[in-house]
């Protein structure tokens, strides 16, 4: 996590500071709950409350009594203790560490997650808006990197916006998944607290209480929710590949802004380079990579042990600030994307109708040709355009087998540009309703 790839909402929620906010929080809404139980005093509850909630946690001098008692969560109830004073002793009555860190850990990535939920919000209304503005924008589509049939550039924003909705869908999901509280005790049976704390804690914390939670949450749900990220992140890369490719010299269908000012290379005054979505695809990859440990987390030894610790205080903030950033990259990019319909037509005419050459293969078959002929004529013909430059609507016109097959007002027909585009508004109504 460094400030060059983050947002300060998303790091705000991962600093010392906030995540001593939420640990007294967890603790003084278990303190209400003894209270109300009859465990500990109301009064000490209250003075809990009262001198704990307006004090600025010292992370300085946390980190100093933790030098000695070599445990964070000890070091913060005897700071915390040095401003509640004596009634701090009944702070932390039959809780473990784990039940502070991991319902911690689960309220900072659920307050990340509604970041990232508004992040994708953002970018799924400009992948919107611009789909709509480029509908009929008739460009080539490709597939091997290779002219295939022409398409809309439309259409490509609107299948990123469905995967992006898809990956909204996804996230609401793993935040539900791991919106969970532990306050369950040594290995999680409830011996020395009531359910009813971690009851009243969770509803205070907006968690729901995890069913078992031995003593530390069980982390398939963290998997999952690192896996979704990671599927997020992939998306972001494909779109970011596809505009890659479009912006370079030789297709420049679509092109990064270049700002006033902005220089392209050190050496190269002419140059101007797609580095954020270059950046972007380099930001992937990272937060693909926390997936992994995420995973290998699952397997934690009987009720407990802390191999998951030092994972998880890496890869939370990374993962959700790198992604953070990125969807908010993502989101400038296509909002200012430069788009160029002349070269997507020139590019697309560059080949001389060979991008028509199917709707000729299905004419000859329904003409009565076997799928076999059909394809050896055509073929034969389009390979002129590849290896000498001539031209597929001449070439079949002066082909007398495909000429004894078709008439030439059939042959000029399959070359219309509008064949290929009349379904786009039926795409369209799937994708935005």
């Amino acid at each position: 996590m460094i400030p060059r790839y983050s947002r300060p909402d998303m790091v705000a929620i991962w600093s010392p500071e906030t995540r001593f906010r939420i640990w007294f929080e967890i603790e003084a809404h278990a303190c209400d709950a003894l209270a109300e139980l009859g465990v500990i005093p109301r009064e000490a509850a209250a003075t809990i409350w009262e001198k704990g909630g307006k004090a600025t946690f010292d992370v300085a001098r946390i980190d100093e009594i933790e030098a000695v008692t070599r445990h964070d969560v000890i070091a913060f109830l005897t700071h915390l203790a040095e401003i509640v004073g004596p009634d701090a002793r009944f702070v932390h009555q039959g809780m473990t560490s784990s039940d502070v860190l991991d319902t911690c850990f689960n309220v900072q990535l659920v307050r990340a997650s509604d970041i990232l939920l508004a992040d994708l919000d953002r970018l799924l209304e400009a992948l919107k808006r611009r789909a709509f503005e480029h509908k009929d924008t008739v460009t080539i589509g490709r597939s091997h990197a290779i002219h295939a049939e022409p398409t809309t550039f439309g259409v490509k924003l609107a299948l990123a916006y469905a995967e992006f909705e898809r990956c909204r869908r996804r996230l609401v999901a793993a935040r539900e998944e791991v919106a969970t509280c532990a306050i369950s005790g040594a290995v999680g049976t409830f011996a020395n607290i009531d359910p009813r704390v971690e009851e009243h804690v969770a509803k205070a914390m907006g968690l729901a209480p995890e069913p078992v939670s031995t003593q530390v949450i069980p982390r398939d749900r963290h998997a999952m929710f690192f896996a979704t990220l990671g599927v997020i992140a992939s998306s972001i890369e494909r779109l970011a590949t596809e505009i890659r490719h479009l912006q370079r010299t030789e297709v420049l269908e679509a092109e990064e802004y270049f700002s006033p000012g902005q220089k392209g290379s050190s050496a190269m005054p002419h140059k101007r380079n797609p580095v954020l979505t270059e950046n972007l695809t380099g930001l992937a990859r990272m937060v693909r990579s926390f997936a992994m440990p995420a995973m290998e987390n699952v397997a934690l030894w009987h009720e407990r042990d802390i191999s998951h610790s030092s994972v998880e205080r890496m890869i939370g903030p990374d993962a959700t600030v790198t992604l953070d950033f990125a969807l908010s990259r993502l989101t400038g990019v296509i909002d200012k994307l430069l788009v160029y319909p002349d070269n997507m037509l020139a590019n697309l005419n560059k080949f001389r109708g060979l991008v028509h050459s199917q709707r000729v293969l299905l004419a000859l078959t329904q003409a009565g040709a076997s799928r076999e002929d059909s394809y050896r004529l055509v073929q034969r013909n389009a390979m002129k355009v590849w290896e000498e430059g001539k031209d597929f609507l001449e070439e079949l016109l002066a082909d007398a087998e495909v000429r004894a097959l078709l008439p030439e007002v059939e042959i000029r027909e399959k070359f219309d540009l509008g064949y290929h585009t009349k379904h786009v508004d039926t795409i369209f109504r799937r994708v935005f309703g």
